[in-house]
């Protein structure tokens, strides 16, 4: 099957999708998207779940008690917390006055919860990433350098780089640019009480909690249109392909019988669908933007009835989609998460072979994560295409934004 390239699916610099909008900064866009047809309605949709008191993600709407004790971390599981504080004392150092009241919020307001990926702004939290100057840009993205891997702040900033490649081509720079993302903090930056901070915007959303030694990060979204940069000085840029890679891999390693028990639903649209299932901006995506409450059933298999070259495969998609987290909480989560593996679900939806667009979702007590292909938002295709995917990383059972590790050491 030939590889279908994004460059088939620009509008026209004429088309309405762009044409309209052209010329818009964020918060003229963010005006005039409340009107606008596609967005419109998932604005009201999102309007009603925002902010409501945060209770996080389950299974079937009762929390699971004691999955996410504060404590030391393990030897060898410690977060950068010292690096992570200096980080953040030097960007407060640069700020104005007035900067500094607008980037800083309680480690457990209810701002955390304002994050959203697509790119029209519709809760402007912290500071915007592109109306600063260039030292204070800098000392923002140090953060998120001291709180992520390499490899992590490699990513983001190329999503970030991909995300700014889109704007230019389609003639809306703008809206969409290299820095077009809010930055906040939550808490008073310490090595041992929590705080955290916050990137959201296009296609790239971190919300990094760490208590002591402990870190969380979670919800994360990572996406991207299109997935590769093809002109321009970044060009070779490609993001998702392992990861996509890998997918096809463990579904490839499944017993037939359990591949088509994974398979929740054979098409990406399908009529055996419930009103519902599919929203028009996360499609298939159950754990994205407002959806801090959501109660999201186990489906697909079990993971204990794969064979062990299936899990293998399992173990290294899992460690690509946590590759962002600095070494110490890297290897806690991935303990975490396997621990977790007798009580996880893997679920399937579409096609699995080629370039076959599909979804899938691993859950369990303390993770969710998936992947979805997406139709075209500002490329023009009307079906998923692997050139366009979105992420999530949730923790449910309530410690999204690390809020049960705030909990705890609140009552402490």
């Amino acid at each position: 099957m030939s590889v279908p390239s994004f460059r088939d699916f620009l509008f026209t610099p004429d088309h309405p999708r762009v044409a309209e909008i052209r010329g818009l900064n964020a918060r003229e866009y963010a005006e005039a998207a409340k009107s606008d047809a596609f967005a419109g309605p998932m604005i009201e949709g999102w309007q009603k779940l925002y902010p409501q008191p945060f209770v996080g993600v389950t299974s079937d709407g009762v929390l699971r008690d004691g999955l996410f004790p504060l404590r030391a971390a393990r030897a060898g599981e410690e977060a950068p917390a010292a690096e992570m504080a200096a980080a953040a004392q030097k960007l407060l150092s640069v700020l104005t006055p007035e900067q500094a009241l607008r980037l800083s919020y309680a480690v457990d307001a209810p701002e955390w919860q304002s994050w959203a990926n697509p790119e029209f702004l519709q809760h402007d939290t912290g500071l915007r990433l592109d109306e600063v100057d260039g030292t204070v840009r800098e000392a923002a993205l140090a953060v998120m350098g001291a709180s992520l891997s390499a490899e992590g702040f490699a990513l983001v900033r190329n999503l970030m780089r991909i995300n700014g490649f889109l704007g230019d081509l389609v003639e809306l720079p703008l809206l969409m640019n290299e820095f077009s993302y809010n930055f906040a903090l939550y808490g008073e930056p310490s090595e041992t009480a929590p705080w955290g901070w916050q990137l959201f915007g296009h296609h790239a959303a971190f919300n990094c909690l760490v208590a002591g030694t402990q870190l969380v990060m979670s919800p994360v979204f990572l996406g991207a249109e299109p997935d590769v940069i093809d002109a321009g000085p970044h060009r070779g840029v490609k993001v998702f392909k392992e990861r996509i890679g890998l997918a096809r891999q463990l579904m490839g390693a499944l017993p037939e019988t359990l591949r088509k028990e994974a398979v929740v639903y054979a098409a990406m649209v399908d009529p055996a669908m419930p009103e519902g299932r599919i929203h028009p901006g996360d499609e298939r995506h159950l754990g994205g933007c407002f959806q801090d409450n959501r109660v999201i059933p186990y489906e697909g298999i079990r993971v204990s009835d794969m064979r062990a070259q299936a899990v293998a495969v399992l173990d290294d998609l899992v460690d690509d989609f946590i590759a962002y987290l600095p070494e110490g909480p890297r290897a806690a989560r991935r303990r975490e998460i396997r621990e977790n593996y007798g009580e996880s679900f893997f679920s399937w939806i579409g096609g699995w072979e080629d370039q076959e667009a599909f979804y899938f979702r691993l859950q369990s007590p303390v993770v969710v994560l998936e992947l979805d292909h997406h139709t075209g938002v500002f490329l023009s295709n009307d079906t998923p295409a692997p050139f366009h995917m979105h992420t999530v990383v949730r923790t449910p059972n309530g410690n999204d934004y690390g809020r049960e590790l705030v909990r705890q050491a609140k009552s402490h």
